[in-house]
């Protein structure tokens, strides 16, 4: 995702450099940057806005773990494959520890190979029995190009 979001911005600088020079009378340098760079925040608003509502959205769904314990440490994360549409998936999966079933929410969170977060989900695993583990997918909410690797976030045991 971040090298498909660089050259996506790379990209919408280049054409904003490129439409600035053409239409701008004065041919200024600074002009044609201002422009560019005001097309380049766009898009990364654009995608800052994405991040925020999925981060957003994880936390209203966990919110909803009513008497949710931590239970992060009976959480695993498969290996990240990325499908034909570019949205990355991994297999999670929960162990009850507990003596009755159980139910689970799991943040997954989304980085890139730098680590910045790209996109983050919740997982919900409904009744996993004691002494059981119990398997779920967690994909990401859109195209997420790129080397990605996913990390649990949060994860309540209720």
């Amino acid at each position: 995702m971040a090298a498909q979001w660089t050259r996506n911005v790379l990209g919408a600088v280049l054409v904003a450099v490129a439409v600035a020079g053409c239409s701008d009378t004065s041919r200024s340098p600074s002009g044609a940057a201002s422009k560019a760079a005001s097309a380049a925040s766009s898009l990364a608003s654009r995608g800052g806005d994405a991040l925020s509502s999925a981060t957003a959205e994880a936390r209203r769904r966990l919110d909803e773990a009513k008497g949710g314990v931590n239970a992060k440490d009976q959480v695993t994360l498969g290996s990240v494959a990325t499908g034909g549409d570019d949205r990355a998936t991994v297999e999670v999966t929960a162990r009850n520890t507990a003596g009755s079933a159980k139910s689970f929410a799991v943040q997954v969170d989304f980085r890139d190979k730098g680590g910045n977060l790209l996109d983050v989900v919740v997982v919900t695993l409904k009744g996993v029995a004691a002494d059981a583990s119990q398997h779920a997918t967690a994909r990401s909410n859109r195209a997420l190009g790129g080397e990605v690797r996913a990390d649990v976030g949060s994860a309540l045991r209720y």
